[in-house]
């Protein structure tokens, strides 16, 4: 048996089925089906000696980040045909792997030391969402590179879910389309007061000051992010209508709103922490206020993303089903009006990133090193096959502050409510 068949032989015995994808050794073996599919690639034995070490999702994301393996072909059908063919068999993964790998790297001498990490993990430390490890964390993530966010983002840097109307085709239009669908939502007008919790590098903020009159306060826990916001709010002349903070949402004080939007930040608030944020955006609304979220949810399982994310990408996050989120929402005081699903616009997103990052490849080398590069690369594949699958979910949910009467001064119909009409 040649070492790619024995290779093949151990992967099915690990995901419970025959790969539905090739396999090339470091000897330059092949074996698996020749469809000419994607081929998975182990390019050191290292690779093996760190999935012994670290068996399941961290350490084959290790392996893959410092080139070990690799796939030749498309990843995102690779990774598709292998969770897939995981999931139909019912593999027991991690357990499967450790039991397979340990006769395998003894009969071709692969026991040795611990590989060393990718040495990009995060190193956030301090006590779960403390305002000190929270700094750390948004720090971690968005703070990587304002020109990294540039060359993959488009030219707003929306960096979250866009909104693929018929007909469009272009991410930059589906970035703005989504922008306007948040204000029409809210109901900006001039005059308007908005609060954006999250901020990113501004862009619904200026777009809520420049084409609806909004007065914004917008805040966001990222240095790099506050910083350009500043510089392109005062490129397009805002600064007189947006006050951006670089602040803890914890700290905020400027009084009340009439409406406050929240664009995939309630993600990085914790479990725990998300009562007191329901209620710290119901405190922030007028009566008849209305809120804007938009927010990933998963289920019950790996509720941070999975030990890949939660290591390279976004440490603490927490997510959970819609429901439990629009409970929350709820129990804050709030009454929910509208939930609008848009997981397979992410799926849409998420590609136009990618395709980005890899027609970009040789300047994102360049600017943050070949490791971080492949970090993002199998972060966008994951994700948009996350989506895809079901295994993640995307929502905008609108509830509003009723007065003490009840009244919520909402439009009638959701298509009044889409089309901006006045109550």
């Amino acid at each position: 048996m040649t070492l790619a068949a024995d290779l093949y032989d151990l992967a099915a015995k690990a995901i419970g089925t025959a790969p539905p994808i090739r396999v090339r050794a470091w000897d330059g073996t092949e074996a698996g089906p020749a469809d000419g599919g994607p081929t998975l690639c182990l390019n050191t034995p290292d690779a093996l000696r760190r999935l012994l070490w670290r068996p399941g999702e961290l350490g084959l994301a290790q392996a893959y980040i410092l080139g070990e393996i690799d796939v030749e072909g498309d990843l995102t059908d690779g990774l598709r045909r292998i969770h897939r063919a995981a999931a139909d068999s019912g593999s027991r993964g991690t357990l499967a792997t450790v039991a397979a790998s340990i006769p395998f790297a003894l009969r071709h001498k692969l026991i040795g030391p611990r590989p060393s990490a990718a040495g990009l993990e995060h190193a956030v430390d301090g006590r779960l969402h403390s305002q000190h490890r929270d700094k750390q964390v948004i720090s971690f993530h968005y703070d990587l590179s304002n020109e990294f966010y540039e060359l993959i983002l488009d030219p707003d840097l929306v960096y979250s879910c866009a909104y693929w109307t018929t007909g469009t085709t272009d991410l930059q239009a589906a970035q703005r389309d989504k922008l306007d669908l948040i204000c029409t939502k809210l109901g900006l007008g001039p005059g308007a007061r908005l609060l954006d919790i999250g901020c990113g590098w501004g862009a619904l903020a200026m777009h809520a000051a420049q084409h609806y009159d909004a007065e914004v306060v917008a805040v966001t826990l990222s240095t790099e992010q506050h910083r350009f916001a500043l510089d392109r709010a005062a490129e397009r002349d805002l600064l007189g209508k947006i006050d951006f903070r670089l602040a803890d949402y914890r700290d905020i004080d400027a009084g009340r709103f009439d409406a406050v939007s929240t664009v995939e930040m309630g993600e990085h608030v914790g479990r725990h922490g998300y009562p007191d944020f329901a209620a710290q955006l119901h405190k922030a609304l007028d009566p008849g206020g209305r809120l804007l979220v938009q927010q990933m949810s998963r289920g019950t399982v790996a509720p941070g993303g999975g030990p890949f994310i939660e290591t390279y990408i976004a440490p603490d996050m927490h997510m959970r089903p819609l429901g439990d989120t629009i409970g929350l929402i709820e129990d804050a005081g709030l009454e929910v009006r509208d939930v609008q699903a848009m997981r397979e616009h992410y799926v849409r997103t998420i590609r136009a990133w990618h395709h980005t990052l890899e027609t970009r490849w040789d300047d994102a080398v360049a600017l943050v090193g070949l490791p971080t590069a492949r970090v993002w690369r199998l972060y966008m594949v994951g994700a948009a096959l996350a989506f895809e699958d079901r295994r993640m979910g995307v929502d905008q949910i609108l509830a509003v502050a009723p007065d003490g009467f009840g009244h919520s001064g909402m439009p009638a119909t959701r298509t009044e409510l889409r089309n901006g009409a006045a109550a």
